[in-house]
């Protein structure tokens, strides 16, 4: 009678729970206690209730014991293959192909097709939290989201692949990871033939098609597919970082970015590649494709080719300017994440990646990894066409640009266009005369951050490059490495138009303008054009008579450093050839 009457007389003593059967409250009671008495003696899963423990058991037989009434056989979805061992999944399943979402929020109008989802999504509204966990502050709105936390707590990962070892600590991580396997994908797309593993990736396919993205950022206007995603990037604002490394001060805004911090020191590389064995420790670096050259994914504007969908992403925005990341403390943004990463610690002077073998450190891995070939001398990436090693990977597609000719970044301006970024960042700042970095000793304004540092050395009189061989040492890099060309005689540079080599690749691209007659310098006050920056200077002082380098023995000034250095050789008793 109480399902007509209404009548709940079951009441919780520590919330305004009430039921209408003793049992309806002894499993809420659970929710509190967080008493689960019921395990699974195949896999130590343990529940709060004798009828879920029936369930998940069902998981390790593959029992379906719910038949058809007529046909004798489990719950069919009859528009698909699907089928389940209990009516109220089919339910769920159907749903999917009708698109019907019965249950509304009377809040925001967001639908959906169960009276569960409805009742979890009521609690974004009223901040209710009523799952605990015992062992820390944390609580939460849904059970399962309790239970993700605490295999933090306990590092139970109760349910584990039989191809691979695999272990996890939720069934759905389980059931998606097994798909890696199978091939499976049910996530089908009703616009196109896409198909996907996960719900979410079908998700951010369809937002292709509707061009729609509900969740948007306050502080910058970032909108995304995915409310995890919003949550993920709104860190960035907050500086929230979650995740801490149990075995040293690490800790990170996002989960994966933990994981792959904690192989280092495990050594875990779980994936490995079927044709040459290279190992990783994230699933996401696809070697297979840098074996097999395949590279599907292409650019429409330029046709630039990449094996991974997500670098095409990122190359894409080149073209477009998307710079979706913002910085919080000056407003600089970025097109990838991890860029915006290495800027915070501009701002932080946080420089995570230590040298073992000397006191170095760096705020970006890629400087580690090429200040270590210092000490190494391990130059493993070689140019097919000339020979020339390099110590990064990067480095290495910046030298073949002077093979192939390929000028990636676009002036959005003019017809300009230039192998590096920093080379674009100076014709435009030729453009705009931004020079945002100031010397504060002698006012010298630079557009790019790398050359103050370079110039502040000059004041210092710091040389941290030193010559292994002599007692040379410089304060810039390229100054050293062209020293090292008169011990070894290296010229990697070479001009496929008459055989000319080179030991630096500037020198390279100035004479190939001999063969283009490319002046791409130009006066602003006269009609004259040179093949190089020093030889414009030059021309330039004609026009304002400057002569900034002045000799400190006598009053001789020039325009040129070239000519004071000259110059000064004659107070030295050196013999000057012209």
């Amino acid at each position: 009678m109480r399902t007509h009457t209404g009548e709940k007389p079951y009441k919780c003593d520590q919330c305004d729970y009430s039921a209408a059967r003793k049992s309806h409250l002894n499993q809420h009671l659970a929710k509190h206690t967080g008493e689960k008495p019921y395990m699974c003696g195949e896999c130590g899963h343990r529940s709060a209730q004798k009828s879920d423990l029936f369930k998940h058991l069902r998981t390790h037989t593959g029992e379906k014991p719910y038949k058809c009434d007529h046909c004798e056989k489990p719950y069919k979805c009859n528009q698909c293959d699907y089928s389940a061992a209990a009516k109220f999944n089919l339910d769920k399943h159907l749903s999917k192909h009708t698109g019907e979402k019965p249950y509304m929020c009377g809040e925001c109008g967001h639908r959906t097709a169960r009276k569960s989802t409805l009742s979890k999504h009521m609690k974004t509204h009223t901040g209710e939290k009523p799952y605990k966990c015992d062992q820390c502050d944390y609580s939460t709105a849904r059970k399962d989201s309790l239970d993700q936390h605490l295999a933090k707590h306990t590092g139970d990962k109760p349910y584990m692949c039989g191809e691979c070892g695999y272990r996890t600590a939720r069934k759905s991580d389980l059931s998606q990871h097994i798909r890696t396997h199978t091939g499976e994908k049910p996530y089908k797309c009703d616009q196109c033939d896409y198909s996907a593993a996960h719900k979410s990736t079908l998700k951010q396919h369809l937002a292709k098609h509707t061009g729609q993205k509900p969740y948007m950022c306050g502080e910058c206007g970032y909108s995304t597919v995915q409310k995890c995603h919003l949550s993920q990037h709104m860190r960035i604002h907050t500086g929230e970082k979650t995740y801490k490394c149990d075995q040293c001060d690490y800790c990170a805004a996002q989960k994966s970015n933990l994981d792959r911090h904690l192989s280092k020191h495990t050594g875990d590389k779980p994936y490995m590649c079927g044709e040459c064995g290279y190992r990783t420790a994230r699933n996401s670096d696809n070697q297979p494709e840098t074996c097999t050259g395949n590279t599907p994914f292409m650019c429409g504007e330029c046709g630039h080719r990449t094996a991974r969908k997500s670098d095409l992403s990122r190359h894409v925005r080149t073209h477009t300017g998307d710079k979706p990341y913002m910085c919080g403390e000056c407003g600089h943004r970025t097109a990838r994440k991890s860029d915006l990463s290495r800027h915070v610690r501009t701002h932080t002077g946080e420089k995570p990646f230590k040298c073992n073998q000397c006191d170095y450190s760096a705020a970006a891995k890629f400087n580690l990894d090429k200040h270590l070939s210092k000490h190494t001398g391990d130059k493993p990436y070689m140019c097919g066409e000339c020979g020339n090693r390099t110590a990064g990977k990067g480095d290495l597609s910046k030298h073949m640009r002077i093979h192939t000719g390929e000028k990636p970044y676009k002036c959005d301006q003019c017809d300009y266009s230039a192998a590096q970024k920093s080379t674009l960042d100076q014709h435009v700042a030729k453009r705009t005369g931004d020079k945002p970095y100031m010397c504060g000793e002698c006012g010298l304004r630079t557009v790019d951050r790398g050359h103050l540092s370079r110039h502040m050395k000059t004041h210092t009189g710091e040389k941290p490059y030193k010559c292994d061989q002599c007692d040379y040492s410089a304060v810039l890099k390229t100054n050293l490495d062209r020293h090292l060309t008169t011990h070894t005689g290296e010229k990697p540079y070479m001009c496929d138009k008459c055989g000319y080599r080179a030991a630096q690749r500037s020198s390279l691209s100035q004479h190939m303008r001999t063969h283009m007659s490319e002046k791409p310098y130009k006066c602003d006050q006269c009609d004259y054009s040179a093949a190089q920056k020093a030889t414009l200077h030059q021309h330039m002082s004609k026009h304002t008579g400057d002569k900034p380098y002045m000799c400190g023995q006598c009053r001789y000034r020039t325009a040129l450093k070239g000519d004071l250095s000259k110059h000064m050789r004659t107070h030295a008793g050196e013999k000057v050839h012209v």
